[in-house]
């Protein structure tokens, strides 16, 4: 099994080193919820293929893995109506789950009801537990959970930690340390999520001292490993309540507890030092991460230049961006326009136009709302020669049907200022651009009409063209033009 990372998290698949298709490869690529995945199946049958058990559940685990449980569940499905397999309690369980995140509780409840009471075990009501805390059905899993307890199905920590993320989920937090000291008394251990739930719990009602108690309980506990998750949730705590000594000294432990190749723990003691506004302990942590390693991914650029922008470390910003273009990562512009945006807010619009011309001249993609951004900058100090040109830009990388709208604000100041100050070619050049994006208007037409009278231009044939495309005369309309006989 390969793990690749893309963007924050990470990707799990399976891939074949020869070139003999697998029913994976033929499932893996049919990434649209709504697509189906039982024809495929149907046909990797008929064609005469084996279908193994163990394949179709390392399918079913990768596809919830990547969110795609209605996928998941039709492979499930397709299992126990082929008579692929008996199912066991831990195949029930999947599938019942499954069912509660596509279908909602009522049919998970229906599907556990339907079950052999051989088949009715911790896993399964388990399973039936979570559909109730997903959708914070509090009676009903309040009511499950206790005939858990009278079945002697209440006996590890994830029944009490899902209840306490319950709690979590609805707001009662006061609820959830209550439920770690009903586990304690039932003589079951509470593991690393039982503590950060309850940590987590003090620390959103400003609990500072309730904190500090379950850490230091969690700490003495012989069975639990301390882990870099539960310091650096700690120092969040600590940055909200205004401790940045407790805060640093949680961090310290947090490294120290960290796997050395943990790229994503490395980016969230980052962000956390950001905060702190501690740029040297920002800097630090970057060089141990590209040593440990090895390789940075575009996930780890973006994490640093968006932690050094907000630090207004705009220079050093520079650097790292220099770092990524020669790190033969896969292009991707929200990296580069990190920097373009914190210049753009510090006023430095020269600076981030030069970037984004550097980027456009080496055919890079560049998007139209940063040079619109750009643009607006320009227009608010009153360089409206340079606004127009960025917002030309910004117009000319219009691509349909990708949602973008340009800045109406922006749109505004720049047809008035063509109508005012610019040429005939401008205008039309604007209004041309501009039918691309929006509905024509009778702004757009006012500019033109602007240009064509100061250019000693007949209006007529402009006036024809605006019939056409139903933008109605008014007042202001007869004003501009009985301006050309003034």
């Amino acid at each position: 099994m390969l793990v690749r990372r893309i963007g924050s998290s990470s990707r799990s698949y399976y891939t074949n080193r020869t070139k003999k298709p697998t029913l994976y490869s033929k499932i893996s690529p049919l990434g649209n919820p709504a697509t189906s995945v039982v024809p495929e199946l149907d046909d990797w049958v008929y064609n005469g293929n084996k279908v193994r058990v163990a394949e179709l559940q390392r399918i079913i685990r990768d596809l919830r893995k990547r969110s795609r449980f209605s996928q998941a569940l039709q492979v499930s499905e397709w299992m126990c109506k082929n008579g692929v397999c008996i199912f066991s309690p831990t195949e029930h369980a999947v599938h019942l789950d499954l069912i509660g995140k596509v279908h909602g509780f009522p049919s998970a409840e229906s599907y556990f009801n339907s079950l052999k009471d051989q088949d009715k075990t911790n896993q399964t009501y388990g399973a039936l537990l979570n559909c109730y805390v997903r959708q914070r059905q509090t009676d009903k899993a309040l009511s499950h959970l206790h005939k858990m307890k009278d079945l002697g199905f209440a006996s590890s920590p994830l029944t009490y930690n899902d209840i306490m993320c319950l709690y979590t989920n609805i707001g009662r937090h006061e609820n959830v340390l209550d439920v770690l000291t009903e586990m304690k008394e039932n003589g079951v251990l509470p593991d690393n999520f039982s503590y950060r739930i309850c940590i987590n719990s003090c620390g959103v009602r400003s609990d500072v001292d309730g904190m500090e108690r379950i850490l230091k309980e969690m700490e003495s506990e012989p069975h639990i490993v301390m882990d870099w998750n539960t310091y650096s949730m700690v120092a969040n705590f600590y940055i909200k309540a205004g401790l940045s000594r407790e805060a640093v000294y949680a961090l310290k432990k947090a490294e120290e507890r960290l796997d050395k190749k943990d790229g994503q723990g490395y980016n969230h003691l980052i962000s956390l030092y950001t905060r702190l506004g501690r740029k040297n302990e920002v800097i630090r942590i970057w060089e141990l991460e590209k040593s440990d390693c090895k390789r940075c991914l575009n996930r780890d650029f973006t994490t640093m230049l968006e932690s050094l922008v907000k630090l207004g470390e705009l220079e050093e910003a520079e650097k790292i961006l220099k770092e990524w273009e020669s790190s033969d990562n896969c292009y991707d512009f929200g990296i580069p326009s990190i920097v373009i945006i914190g210049y753009s807010a510090k006023g430095l619009h020269e600076k981030a136009e030069t970037m984004l011309e550097d980027l456009h001249k080496k055919g890079k993609v560049t998007t139209p709302n940063c040079w619109t951004m750009v643009a607006g900058g320009y227009l608010h100090k009153g360089e409206m020669e340079k606004a127009w040109r960025c917002f030309k830009t910004a117009l000319s990388l219009y691509v349909e049907n990708k949602g973008w709208k340009p800045n109406p604000k922006v749109t505004a100041g720049v047809l008035d200022w063509i109508g005012d100050n610019g040429s005939v070619e401008d205008a039309e050049v604007l209004v041309r651009l501009l039918r691309n994006v929006v509905p024509v208007n009778r702004q757009m037409y006012h500019a033109l009409i602007k240009t064509y009278i100061r250019g000693g231009k007949e209006v007529d044939e402009l006036l024809d063209r605006m019939d056409k495309d139903d933008v109605v005369e008014n007042a202001e309309t007869r004003k501009i033009i009985n301006m050309k006989n003034a």
